[in-house]
């Protein structure tokens, strides 16, 4: 079977996994701390066991998915605006050799599936995938780069990538610390 198409499914199944994967693990850690808290026996007076468990991995699997589902738009976007910018593909036949990446990160769904035992593991796998995709996207789009494309499409892949995650995490920290100065100790 020859479609174009066929693989078309593989980034909505990579963010559901990965987010099944994140929403499993996370669930079991909020369960503890819920029962710690003295917190869950409150819930089971409105709630079943089965109940609660299912309203949690529900409502965890739509905000991972949010979460993957706004970082697939926005790699998308880093990645079309690098071949805008360094590209001398005006055609767009870049996009169609990158499309086949996808089974990439399916893969590391699969992977992130199996090891939802650790969020070290998940994000190691998530890491691990999206490092092959680059390497991956940069090879396929090499034959329509020069080298300062090359170079600049690196860069600017890096620099991007990089500014959006220190500033997430720098945004995280004065919050948390914000948190902690507030609190009457």
């Amino acid at each position: 079977m020859k479609n174009a198409y066929f693989t078309s499914y593989f980034p909505l199944m990579s963010i559901l996994m990965f987010s099944l994967a994140l929403s499993v693990r996370t669930e079991i850690e909020l369960l503890t701390v819920l029962k710690n808290a003295g917190i869950y026996d409150g819930m089971m007076e409105f709630f079943s066991d089965t109940g609660i468990k299912l309203s949690l991995l529900a409502l965890l699997m739509v905000v991972f998915f949010m979460v993957f589902a706004a970082l697939k738009l926005i790699a998308d976007t880093i990645n079309e605006v690098s071949l805008l910018l360094f590209s001398v593909d005006h055609e767009g036949e870049s996009l169609k050799f990158i499309r086949k990446g996808a089974v990439i990160y399916f893969a590391g769904g699969i992977a992130a599936l199996v090891s939802f035992f650790s969020f070290i593991g998940i994000g190691a796998i998530f890491f691990l995938a999206t490092m092959i995709y680059f390497i991956y996207f940069v090879y396929k789009i090499s034959p329509k780069l020069t080298m300062a494309g090359l170079i600049g499409t690196v860069f600017f892949q890096t620099i991007l990538w990089s500014t959006l995650v220190l500033g997430v995490v720098y945004l995280a920290v004065k919050v948390y610390n914000s948190l902690l100065a507030s609190l009457p100790i």
